[in-house]
């Protein structure tokens, strides 16, 4: 493994170290799932066991501007050290989705083989490989469009493993039949239907964002773009099932955010600060 001992001289700020990892083959993805671990200023392989963020779409780190945000998040004390745990995408337009079931177009058809990967690969391989906690209430993920609905979806059904669960943009429009002109029930939202069909859960949280500018789209031309509205009606059928509306949910909405990894970046601190703040 490599010499996580920080190179730095007594004049530079603490700072996050970035270790490339290519040796996770997975078996039901058939192909090697690149990782790249952030870890927080000053760790160590023999300190106790640190939270952990599980990212999907780990390849836009760079647009995301996480080094950075990270910085400047540790020199103001205002979160925790944690392990970043960003995997790099596949085939994301397959292996991001809902695991129960792909969506009108066959797309997410891989989502299940995705979550097996997660839970029977990468959470074994990054807690033998790096010093992170295997407590659900130590353990979050997220993800941005589709891997913001897969973060959900595994969050949602393995409370068990995880206990946050962050979504930027989320692919929440997802959708067992097709929608268009002559079709318009929103009863067919797949992720939707499934929290309708599930549990609470004591141990859960969810934090969620949307930019009013990120899309256009408003199927029932009353005001609100989809992506808001698929959003918020998904937060309503948690409530619906038990989750408080304030204490187990926060959700966050950007004035003129969009689509694209600059937004998302631009409230990354909130989220990090909701998953990670000191107490």
């Amino acid at each position: 493994m490599a010499d996580f001992s920080p190179a730095l001289t007594h004049a530079e700020p603490p700072a996050v170290t970035v270790v490339r990892d290519d040796s996770l083959y997975s078996v039901p993805l058939k192909r090697t799932v690149r990782l790249d671990i952030m870890l927080p200023p000053g760790y160590r392989p023999t300190d106790a066991p640190y939270p952990t963020l599980y990212l999907n779409d780990g390849q836009d780190l760079p647009r995301l501007r996480m080094r950075a945000v990270l910085d400047s998040l540790y020199q103001q004390q205002t979160i925790r050290p944690f392990v970043l745990v960003a995997i790099h995408a596949g085939d994301r337009i397959q292996e991001y989705g809902t695991a129960a079931r792909a969506d009108y177009m066959e797309r997410g058809s891989k989502a299940d083989l995705y979550t097996d990967f997660v839970l029977t690969e990468l959470l074994p391989y990054v807690r033998k490989h790096y010093r992170v906690s295997d407590r659900a209430d130590q353990s979050v993920f997220a993800g941005f469009s589709l891997g913001g609905l897969s973060a959900f979806d595994i969050v949602f059904h393995h409370p068990e493993r995880f206990s946050k669960a962050g979504v930027f943009s989320g692919s929440f429009w997802w959708r067992s039949k097709a929608f268009d002109s002559t079709y318009s029930d929103d009863t067919d939202r797949i992720m939707h239907n499934l929290v309708r069909a599930g549990k609470h859960h004591n141990n859960l949280s969810f934090w969620f964002e949307t930019g009013t500018d990120d899309e256009t789209s408003d199927r029932n031309n009353n005001g609100i773009i989809d992506a808001i509205e698929d959003t918020t009606d998904l937060i309503d059928e948690l409530v619906t099932i038990g989750y408080h509306r304030t204490n187990d949910i926060r959700y966050v909405e950007v004035q003129g955010g969009q689509h694209n990894q600059e937004t998302w970046s631009a409230v990354m601190p909130d989220f990090l600060t909701w998953a990670f703040g000191k107490q």
